[in-house]
């Protein structure tokens, strides 16, 4: 259903040892996995301190949720910079900014809102050095070597944020929360110091996009808005943005409302730990099988099934199974997420040269922010038809996505590619690439 960009390349299948060969890559995958533990580590540790001193389930929810909502903002405001300055300096930069606080946190003793607050503004930038990475990441992995990169980049942080809030359990048990942060501290430096040693140092004309869009026609906001304005207004790109968004909010919102099910129905103590760990074990499944054993244009054909298996096994959950059969169905919802592998190609292929580095910054604050929202959504719904009903409701809204994602080209075979570089008129296909030849 999705059209397969440069067919003539399209059936050459990479392999995660030939991606993990590329040094610049290893170097950004290993310490984007770390950075993700200490992160992991820090919300936790920090959620762990706010309910220490407030007592408040809510202030503490809030201080675990706080880094979300603010990267949407921080994507607009400011994603322009993420094509406009080196990209080095940007996520070493960023790196040593998010340990910068964690030591603030572990420090100085701030009001909570302060806290908050500080986190927030964090927030706000991190879709500037996320931006930058997923843009050298795209410059240096070409074809499906780039799907792959971005397979194992899932892998890293699933198992990564699995570690990460196993490790906070610990440190803060061992530790105490104030060191257990400076722990996460001294985890982020580490990785901005690599980033700054070991990242060669690109010129200029390596990272920055057109004259036009280097200088941004104005001020970073003015820029940053068009740039998103303009993204958002080309209908594929939109689309693609959206079809990455929408089933991950589902399924997590249904994800939240897991710990609530396994108490309604009174599982045995420590299984909602399991039902909970089925999700990202599924994940890496998924991502493993399909970027190792299938081919570009199968993983671009099976977007729309797989989408469909986020949500078919959630509608499972109108029938409030047993704790094995629940299993068994969010395994099988964690796999379907894989389908987000086919989306990759077609998703860079449809990128501006120019903007790519905020494109990235885009997609991942969208994602983010949509996932922060669901939880509260379902959690709202869940209250009055309860929580069976409303997994199954989330896992509906995912076979809803994946019916549109059917309607977006007619189930026959793409047509092969114009040797003119354009697409429809109306934006709605583009099958040429705007990165180097693969």
């Amino acid at each position: 259903m999705i059209p397969t960009a440069e067919p003539a390349q399209g059936n050459h299948r990479a392999t995660y040892r030939q991606v993990m060969a590329e040094p610049r890559f290893r170097l950004l995958f290993t310490t984007r996995a770390v950075a993700i533990t200490a992160g992991s580590l820090r919300i936790t540790t920090f959620s762990v301190l706010v309910f220490a001193v407030t007592g408040s389930a809510l202030w503490s929810a809030l201080a675990f949720g706080i880094g979300f909502l603010p990267q949407l903002f921080g994507s607009l405001l400011l994603g322009s910079l993420a094509d406009r300055l080196p990209p080095r300096a940007l996520v070493a930069g960023g790196y040593a900014v998010e340990g910068t606080i964690a030591l603030l946190l572990a420090l100085v003793r701030m009001p909570i809102a302060a806290s908050l607050g500080v986190m927030a503004l964090v927030a706000l930038a991190t879709p500037v050095f996320g931006g930058a990475s997923g843009r050298l990441v795209a410059q240096w992995l070409k074809g499906d070597a780039y799907v792959l990169g971005r397979s194992l980049n899932n892998i890293a942080s699933c198992g990564a944020q699995l570690f990460g809030l196993a490790l906070g359990g610990a440190v803060v048990a061992v530790l105490g929360p104030h060191r257990a942060l400076a722990v996460s501290a001294a985890l982020y430096f580490g990785c901005a110091l690599a980033i700054r040693m070991r990242l060669p140092r690109l010129e200029r004309g390596e990272f920055a996009g057109t004259p036009g869009s280097a200088r941004g026609g104005g001020g970073t906001v003015r820029a940053s808005l068009r740039g998103a304005g303009l993204l958002l207004r080309g209908h594929t790109v939109r689309r693609l943005m959206l079809a990455q968004w929408l089933p991950p909010a589902f399924v997590t919102g249904a994800e939240a409302l897991i710990v609530a099910y396994a108490g309604e129905h009174h599982f045995a103590p420590g299984w909602y730990a399991v039902l909970m760990g089925c999700l990202p074990v599924g994940m890496l499944v998924g991502d493993l099988l399909v970027g190792r054993l299938l081919r570009p244009p199968t993983r671009e054909r099976l977007v729309v099934p797989l989408t469909a298996l986020t949500g078919a096994p959630l509608v499972g959950f109108a029938a409030e199974p047993a704790v094995g059969v629940s299993s068994c169905l969010l395994l099988l919802c964690g796999f379907g997420l894989a389908y987000g592998l086919g989306l990759q190609r077609p998703f860079l292929d449809a990128l501006p040269q120019e903007g790519q580095g905020q494109a990235f910054g885009l997609l991942g604050s969208g994602s983010m922010t949509l996932q922060g929202l669901g939880p509260a959504c379902l959690g709202s719904v869940a209250a009055g038809i309860g929580t069976g009903s409303a997994i199954a409701l989330a896992g509906g809204a995912a076979l809803l996505t994946a019916g549109w994602t059917l309607t977006w080209h007619p189930p026959t075979t793409p047509a092969p590619v114009p040797s003119h570089p354009a697409g429809s008129e109306d934006g709605t296909e583009q099958h040429t690439s705007s990165s180097p030849a693969r």
